[in-house]
């Protein structure tokens, strides 16, 4: 089951499971449309993987399938020759 991790690992801003900003690769790694779009280029920094918007669960859903809450942060931060690096 998809994580919903609450937070970019580039910046740290709070992405809440009903998010539009969340974007992931295939590996759940998560990054806001911001951070996604103007510092990596579309490109996972971990993985080369591509960041796609994160399907949002249903609100009926979350008391069962509860969002994680652990928070992952890259503690270089986040740049473009990282995600060179992942190709």
């Amino acid at each position: 089951m998809l994580q919903l991790r609450p937070n970019c690992e580039c910046c740290d801003i709070d992405l809440p499971p009903q998010s539009t900003a969340a974007r992931i690769c295939s590996f759940e790694c998560t990054f806001c449309a911001t951070c996604a779009q103007e510092v990596l280029a579309g490109i996972c920094p971990n993985c080369g993987g591509e960041l796609v918007p994160r399907p949002r669960r249903a609100i009926a859903s979350l008391a069962l399938n509860p969002p994680s809450a652990v928070r992952v942060n890259k503690l270089q931060g986040c740049d473009r020759a990282g995600a060179d690096a992942g190709r």
